[in-house]
């Protein structure tokens, strides 16, 4: 059997490649029934990512107490799978004020493959070895790999080099029975059926990886402490906007008025949770920063210092 047999042979049996008779004419449907078809595609999503909730949450926690301890979270995938992840971890520092080393994507191919498809860059496991190589990953970090198809080799290669160095590794993936999940401490295998147009995984699959990645980094955030109830109070105030923002989150978690505000967040080089802490625990802003150091970020946990030392 070729090579080339022996890859169509494998891509036949994915759920994610199957072809779909009934869509053989779409092309010829009015515009508005194309955008209803797809549309109610996607409406399948949320459920098939529903059916992995227990999955994703033992991840989340076994992630979290990883990074707790000063890990990193590393995403590694190729393609739309790759691309999703670079974008989820270019969100964190804006978001959670995190390092940008804190939370990483790697695509293969580089940063080039961002916006051009990199020739091959897919298929090397050694490749995925020497960008975890690079990073100089340790036991403390985790390394999730991203594959709609599950197959791809650097996804797996990631997975597997990282296992080898003691890291904790999730495999994601759309098709049930994958190697990439196999590989991995926690395999989350979101099965949305064959695509729209056949094969398109950047379609359900991508939609449902974004789902997910957006529970692992935000999850895990909430976790670390890094929101105070469902308030972003670790955001970076970096631009205008963010720094209205800021004060809105201050006067949402307070209810103090703005020249209160601007007080405390002054007296705090405008850490968000920081004023907050002044405002609601009745100290100043160097106690704030210490009763966070103690308690590890965690604003409630500093707030039931200031109760307890009052």
């Amino acid at each position: 059997m070729t090579s080339y047999a022996a890859l169509r042979a494998q891509l036949d049996t994915l759920t994610t490649e199957a072809f779909r008779p009934e869509l053989a004419e779409i092309d010829r449907l009015p515009t508005l029934d194309i955008a209803r078809t797809m549309n109610a595609e996607d409406g399948t999503v949320p459920a098939a990512v529903a059916a992995q909730l227990p999955q994703i949450a033992a991840a989340i926690d076994a992630i979290a107490a990883r990074m707790a301890r000063g890990g990193r979270l590393v995403y590694a995938g190729a393609g739309t799978a790759g691309r999703l992840g670079v974008l989820d971890a270019s969100e964190c520092p804006p978001t959670f004020n995190t390092d940008p080393a804190q939370v990483l994507g790697l695509i293969a191919g580089g940063p080039t493959a961002m916006v051009k498809a990199v020739e091959g860059a897919e298929d090397s496991k050694e490749l995925a070895e020497a960008d975890l190589t690079a990073l100089g990953l340790t036991e403390a970090d985790t390394v999730v790999g991203i594959s709609a198809s599950g197959r791809t080799p650097y996804a797996i290669g990631a997975v597997e080099s990282a296992r080898t160095r003691g890291a904790l590794t999730v495999g994601l993936s759309c098709n049930a029975g994958s190697a990439l999940a196999a590989a991995a401490h926690h395999g989350i295998e979101v099965v949305v059926g064959p695509e729209l147009l056949t094969g398109s995984t950047r379609l359900k699959a991508g939609t449902a990886q974004k789902l997910v990645l957006n529970m692992l980094s935000t999850i895990t955030m909430i976790r670390l402490g890094k929101t105070y109830g469902n308030l972003m109070v670790d955001v970076r105030a970096s631009n205008e906007k963010l720094r209205a923002r800021s004060r809105r989150i201050v006067a949402l978690a307070t209810g103090a008025p703005d020249e209160e505000i601007e007080a405390a967040l002054t007296a705090t080089d405008g850490e968000v949770k920081d004023a907050i802490l002044v405002l609601l625990g009745g100290v100043d802003g160097p106690t704030a920063a210490r009763l966070l150091t103690e308690s590890r970020g965690h604003l409630r946990e500093a707030l039931s210092l200031t109760r307890r030392n009052a």
